[in-house]
């Protein structure tokens, strides 16, 4: 099982495949789920059942997702190592922003459900299939063209989406694997318009909200 806090999030389960056991309010009677036990619990106890620093109104204890079977999707984000919850759940939210359905993770990405994943997402991990897979094996068989971010890959601005793509982002130090690179048919890159030019990388989900951006332009 895990946790999801804060009334909104704990919302956005309502429709989703994701199934409550039951939830902790301070004010039960904001949460209206049918067949869910809403148990009452003061602000001090909400303390020590949250993971937050300063918890919400509500956590709710939620069943792991049954997994199905993997269907290739004709637009996917590969997370090659990515370590840090923030940005998984930032990307996770992105995806759902932009109608990506799903996000293939090599087995090293930090959990789905770390708390501080699910934080981020703001409640778009209820709309996002996420998969944890070899990435060499699946890069190897993907039907997908296998589009990486690189400093000297190709202008995003001038790039040209293939039909069917997989658009990978490394690890926040060291970037995509070199087996993991092995597998790219093309490279792409974020231009720097800085007089300096002495910003060495962004953020890997501030690097994919703007790829996210340009790619889907009208």
């Amino acid at each position: 099982m895990f946790l999801v806090e804060g009334n909104k999030i704990i919302s956005e389960l309502n429709g989703s495949g994701f199934k409550i056991k039951e939830i902790y309010s301070t004010d039960p009677r904001k949460l209206r789920f049918n067949n869910v036990s809403c148990i009452p619990v003061s602000e001090n106890e909400l303390r020590k059942l949250s993971f937050l620093q300063n918890p919400k109104d509500s956590v709710a204890v939620c069943y792991l997702h049954e997994e199905s079977g993997f269907q290739e999707k004709d637009f996917q984000i590969v997370l090659d190592g990515i370590q840090d919850p923030g940005n998984l759940g930032t990307i996770i939210r992105l995806a759902d922003w932009f109608g990506i359905e799903q996000i293939v993770c090599s087995e090293d990405t930090v959990d789905f459900y770390n708390p501080k994943v699910i934080q981020a997402t703001m409640g778009s991990f209820t709309r996002v299939n996420i998969v944890y897979k070899n990435l060499v094996e699946y890069l190897s068989e993907t039907e997908n063209q296998n589009i990486g971010t690189d400093m000297i890959g190709e202008n995003i601005y001038t790039f040209q989406k293939p039909e069917k793509i997989n658009l990978i982002l490394g690890n926040e130090g060291n970037g995509m694997r070199p087996e993991t690179e092995n597998f790219l048919h093309q490279s792409i890159s974020i231009p720097r318009f800085g007089k300096s030019q002495s910003t060495e990388s962004l953020n890997v989900s501030m690097a994919a909200g703007i790829i996210l951006g340009q790619l889907f332009r009208v």
